[in-house]
């Protein structure tokens, strides 16, 4: 249940960002094409990008939430992955399209004819990116997902290309040059190539089996070893993410004088503690006999647990 709601929490988070900047660019463009401003036009093709990325996220996000068939055992998850990393590479050749647009007028020259307009859409748009951004990164955070945190960071980018505009739309009003417009352009374009290289980075890393945050695989071998005897250990801990779902796997290890359904009773609690604790998990447990020779007391169990604490490595056998 709490799945479906950070599902459809995540849908609704995308789906109001593509609302919101098919919105700025159309007026961007509108008031950009009529004024001629370079720097205003950049950034209506910004929003029109960030058009595509939320809607990209948008059917990501309703793939990775496909459960898992024949053919993906491990589900859907990595869909955001593959989203976040196929908008970074269209991110690049926009922010290079726009410097060499930029470059272009430059060479050419050309008459700016500002408006109350140019500042004023600009305004709106600082107003709106805060807004998405802000509520895409929220959304993100407490349903872990990939694909609104990459496009989190894309918005958070435009804050500072947004704020540059404006500056460019000042300045090239005041001075009459049209020098600042250019220039302001190209510093678009950068921070549009610097903020793909975050999100390319972060897309990356979940294709790449990149372990869990450290803080959860904390909390995760904290609640193995506080199990009670006969637990005697643990090592080969292994995690990755895909999308929102975590993967967990390590080999327990038990006093080998415990029956089977002993032994497997004492694995489905740990991974009970463990999804009660870490959300959309998927725990799998190898359970192993203890190596040392002992009386099955809690105390020979404790200090074959102190051993494996000092070296987390596979027990050698007698």
């Amino acid at each position: 249940m709490a799945d479906g709601l950070h599902i459809d929490a995540k849908q609704k988070a995308s789906g109001f960002a593509v609302s919101a900047s098919l919105a700025l660019a159309a007026a961007k463009f509108a008031v950009g094409m009529a004024s001629g401003s370079m720097t205003v036009v950049s950034s209506g093709l910004d929003s029109l990008l960030d058009v595509f990325m939320s809607a990209m996220n948008f059917f990501a996000i309703k793939k990775a939430a496909e459960p898992a068939d024949d053919e993906h055992h491990y589900g859907h998850g990595k869909a955001e992955s593959i989203a976040a990393s196929i908008q970074a590479m269209v991110i690049v050749l926009t922010g290079a399209f726009i410097i060499y647009k930029a470059a272009e007028q430059f060479v050419k020259g050309g008459v700016i004819a500002y408006s109350s307009w140019d500042a004023g859409v600009m305004c709106a748009s600082l107003v709106f990116s805060l807004l998405i951004s802000s509520v895409l990164t929220r959304v993100g955070r407490k349903t872990e997902s990939a694909a609104l945190k990459a496009d989190a960071l894309h918005y958070t980018s435009d804050l500072y290309s947004n704020s540059a505009a404006i500056a460019a739309i000042v300045l090239a009003y005041y001075t009459g040059r049209t020098f600042f417009d250019h220039l302001f352009a190209v510093i678009t374009g950068l921070i549009i190539l610097f903020s793909a290289v975050k999100i390319l980075r972060h897309g990356i890393s979940g294709l790449m089996d990149r372990r869990i945050p450290l803080h959860l695989e904390r909390e995760i071998k904290a609640i193995i070893d506080s199990m009670p005897f006969p637990y005697a250990g643990y090592h080969k801990l292994r995690t990755r993410y895909a999308g929102d779902k975590k993967y967990v796997d390590f080999h327990l290890l038990t006093c080998r004088k415990l029956r089977i359904d002993e032994a497997h009773e004492l694995a489905d609690q740990i991974e009970g503690r463990i999804a009660e604790k870490v959300r959309s998990v998927d725990t799998v447990i190898h359970v192993e006999p203890c190596a040392y020779p002992c009386e099955m007391t809690e105390g020979s169990c404790t200090v074959i647990r102190m051993r494996l604490q000092k070296r987390r490595a596979p027990l050698r056998k007698d």
